[in-house]
């Protein structure tokens, strides 16, 4: 745990702290991750994905609760708290952070030519045709990966539980 400590530490202290916009609490949020990860070592799996995410999960529903937390302490009268909360968009830079960190994992699971391809033509705004040529490819070569490359990566992210089968 002190080697996950001193390599995921400090980037889930941000990860919390931009997340709660209070240093007191991220602290306490990145500690509790800690805690909860010693307690249920069984809970990480790297089949399912890296000990970073797991953390982070971790880390994200630590988050929750202190949001949770501080809008029972803070009570009803607390308006700007009510609507931050109950916004659909609350989490959404939480959400964000850890969909990137899921994906870029998805992604590292692909061949190189099919994650070429969909990062590429999915993020990169390229055509197929465009890519192929520039790799001395058909186009419809290119088309074929970016067809099985997505198809293996919402097979990953579905073995991982990260996307509704």
């Amino acid at each position: 745990m002190r080697a996950a400590y001193e390599l995921y530490g400090e980037e889930l202290f941000g990860f919390a702290c931009k997340a709660l916009d209070d240093r007191q609490l991220a602290e306490d949020v990145v500690q509790e991750t800690f805690v909860r990860a010693w307690r249920s070592p069984r809970g990480f799996d790297p089949d399912q994905g890296s000990m970073r995410t797991w953390l982070f999960a971790i880390a994200r529903n630590g988050v929750v609760d202190a949001m949770r937390r501080r809008r029972v302490r803070e009570g009803p009268g607390h308006s700007s708290w009510d609507a931050v909360s109950e916004s659909p968009s609350a989490f959404d830079p939480v959400d964000q952070l850890l969909e990137r960190i899921q994906l870029g994992e998805a992604l590292d699971r692909l061949s190189p030519q099919h994650r070429e391809a969909v990062v590429e033509v999915y993020f990169g705004g390229r055509t197929c045709a465009e890519l192929g040529e520039e790799l001395g490819v058909s186009a419809s070569t290119m088309r074929s990966r970016l067809y099985y490359g997505v198809r293996a990566l919402r097979l990953v992210l579905e073995e991982n539980g990260w996307l509704a089968s």
